[in-house]
């Protein structure tokens, strides 16, 4: 590497030397532009870089992939849900594009995507280790010519990236109002500014079957109450968004989105599945409630229909499977020619959270992504990456400034909490 940079340095200099020789401006001059070499990539000449390897683990619900080059770079990127069973997945993806130059992330998604096209659907699985790929492509693009992602995206429109703190009370039993409201002061004193509360409950007692999700008065009344004892407790300059998780029927979903009108709530996200655009739109235009999907959709194909029927108001596709942080500013971009806010789904590390902050950056039509409460103090999203300053401070993320996405993933901190018998970066 030093040889290589060196080799550079000697270049200009030889050539100033030549042009310029005993003159005084010879020194003014070569200083200038020996700082300029010196502030180049260490690494050797990009037209000669290639792919050596594609390598993954597995932590808990999360793919990490790694992707090696013959020049000592390398770039890393996470898949979430849709990963189950994926590794030899992954094996296949990355013998396509090993000897090829990294630096090409939109041709070699779409090498793959195409190249695949009956080898696996266009959802799924096949999307969320493709994204992880995609992503670890742009990581390792930004690492050689020096720049944050979001500058190879075309530039930012903000520093800072907003997030709505996901209070995680669904890990407790039967929470009541009180519990709720307890939940919301405690994300607000930790200074987010708006919160998320799930509200679909499977375990709760006043359900009559388990597998019909019509609520019942008894429901109905305990998803209010719930969110009303939130407002009450934040009061009205917090955002709160509700998630139904796509559980419920057309008949429940429109009746919460009545109901929660007098909360003002940020977002009523999936009443219904995200299956049928149409309910959607008749959910969507008989509310002043905006209503939210988009975690489960896959590439900007699965939006068109949602965004052109006007079909909701606010789209939240998962950047970590939805195909990438391409295919994720290209969704957005199509969001904001229906004037439609983009608000990311997040339930990665902080290797995906902030690969999607640069994606938030590079858009003007960014509203609140999602971070989980548990990822503040929960030692293993400490464990697994590698990062030197604050994760958030009163609900933002700043905006990496290093070359890449700015974030490694630490392997040695992962081992302890990689998934079992399943190879770990081999």
């Amino acid at each position: 590497m030093e040889k290589s940079k060196n080799s550079r340095r000697s270049f200009f200099q030889k050539g100033l030397a030549a042009g310029l020789a005993g003159t005084a401006l010879f020194s003014n001059l070569g200083q200038g532009l020996q700082a300029a070499v010196d502030r180049q990539n260490p690494y050797s000449n990009p037209s000669d870089l290639k792919i050596t390897d594609v390598k993954c683990g597995y932590v808990r619900g999360a793919l990490y992939v790694k992707i090696y080059t013959n020049q000592d770079v390398w770039g890393c990127g996470e898949a979430v849900d849709a990963i189950h069973g994926t590794y030899f997945l992954v094996q296949r993806l990355g013998n396509f594009i090993k000897g090829q130059s990294p630096l090409n992330p939109n041709r070699l998604a779409e090498q793959l995507r195409k190249g695949a096209f009956f080898g696996g659907a266009q959802s799924g699985v096949f999307v969320a280790v493709l994204t992880a790929i995609e992503t670890a492509l742009w990581d390792i693009t930004g690492k050689v010519f020096g720049v944050p992602v979001y500058q190879l995206l075309g530039g930012k429109f903000r520093d800072k990236i907003r997030v709505y703190c996901d209070t995680a009370l669904y890990t407790s039993t039967n929470p009541t109002p009180a519990d709720y409201a307890a939940a919301a002061k405690n994300a607000v004193s930790k200074g987010y500014n708006a919160v998320k509360f799930d509200v679909d409950d499977g375990r709760d007692p006043n359900k009559y079957d388990r597998f019909n999700w019509t609520a019942n008065p008894m429901e109905i009344d305990r998803m209010y109450n719930a969110i009303a004892a939130v407002r009450e407790a934040v009061g009205p300059n917090i955002d709160i968004c509700v998630d139904m998780h796509g559980r419920y029927d057309a008949v429940t979903g429109l009746k919460m989105a009545k109901m929660y009108e007098d909360l003002n709530l940020m977002w009523l996200e999936e009443p219904i599945p995200a299956d049928n655009p149409e309910v959607y739109k008749s959910i969507t235009s008989q509310t002043s409630t905006p209503i939210c999907t988009g975690e489960n959709i896959y590439l900007a194909y699965g939006f068109t229909r949602l965004l052109s029927e006007s079909a909701v108001d606010i789209i939240m596709p998962d950047i970590q499977k939805a195909g990438g942080l391409g295919e994720a500013q290209r969704i957005a971009n199509l969001a904001n020619l229906y004037y439609v806010p983009f608000s990311p789904h997040m339930v990665a590390s902080f290797l995906g959270a902030m690969a999607a902050c640069h994606v938030c950056a590079s858009v003007p039509n960014f509203q609140i992504m999602e971070w989980q409460i548990y990822m503040d103090t929960d030692p293993l999203w400490q464990d697994i990456v590698t990062y030197d300053g604050p994760r958030t401070e009163k609900s933002f993320i700043t905006l990496s400034e290093k070359p890449g996405i700015g974030v490694e993933i630490n392997e040695e901190g992962m081992r302890k909490w990689a998934v079992k018998d399943i190879p770990f970066f081999e």
